[in-house]
């Protein structure tokens, strides 16, 4: 099964509680930063009259992992697109990457890393839908697997199209993701991108890097990948052994 979650827009209100939930879920700084952080990952913004949730999107063909050098990101077979702070190597290329400019970086930190949404992980692993879907009082989040939400999103559309706008987001956006969305105006008008092929774009980085000489990339980037790995990882030690402390 890949997990995935549908946002309908039209009855969301705007209350919070999926942020709220999340920050409680993942052990996060309780304030609430009105924007998306290493230490907010998820908001609620109103745009007009509609609410629209910021999030991770976990995309089916993840850029972000496309362009990570250690593999520190990585689609899981369930939906989520995962973050192993012990391989990054500090390069944020999943940052400039990002099409949904989703991950943040800790720089208040001595050793910083990149933070964001994981669909709550550990919820899924025991069989429990997302922390944001279980407390969300108007059904606005809904969690299940992806093509059973696909459907029932193509249902709520045949069934009220004067409601929403005929488009699932999420569906192929950048090869299609796992938040999926309705809303009952353009997805434009919710800050989102519209101009995002349907191709995923992990496989145009791909064709980029691929034209990159050889020579290059297994020359200077070699080089500082092996220092900058085994410089971090010392100092990941320190920090972990008492030695370092949090700016």
């Amino acid at each position: 099964m890949s997990h995935a979650l549908l946002l309908d827009t039209t009855l969301c209100t705007g209350c919070g509680a999926c942020t709220a939930a999340c920050k409680e879920q993942n052990a996060l700084p309780l304030e609430i930063e009105g924007r998306n952080t290493a230490y907010t990952w998820c908001t609620v913004e109103k745009r007009g009259s509609t609410f629209v949730r910021r999030m991770c999107m976990h995309c089916e063909s993840p850029t972000c992992q496309s362009v990570c050098p250690v593999g520190a990101m990585k689609k899981s077979p369930e939906g989520p697109v995962l973050y192993d702070p012990k391989k990054c190597i500090g390069c944020r290329y999943c940052i400039q990457a990002c099409p949904f400019d989703v991950p943040k970086y800790q720089w208040d930190r001595n050793v910083p890393v990149v933070a964001k949404c994981v669909m709550c992980q550990p919820r899924l692993a025991k069989g429990e839908a997302t922390a944001c879907a279980s407390v969300c009082p108007t059904g606005a989040i809904r969690f299940g697997d992806r093509e059973d939400l696909v459907r029932e999103a193509k249902e709520r559309i045949a069934a009220t199209p004067g409601r929403y706008v005929d488009h699932i987001y999420g569906l192929h956006e950048a090869g299609g993701t796992s938040v999926l969305m309705l809303s009952s105006v353009p997805f434009g008008q919710l800050g989102l991108r519209t101009n995002l092929p349907d191709e995923p774009l992990g496989k145009l980085t791909w064709r980029v890097l691929s034209r990159v000489p050889d020579i290059v990339l297994m020359g200077g980037t070699l080089l500082y990948g092996i220092y900058w790995i085994t410089k971090r990882r010392e100092h990941v030690r320190r920090i972990e052994g008492g030695e370092g402390h949090e700016s």
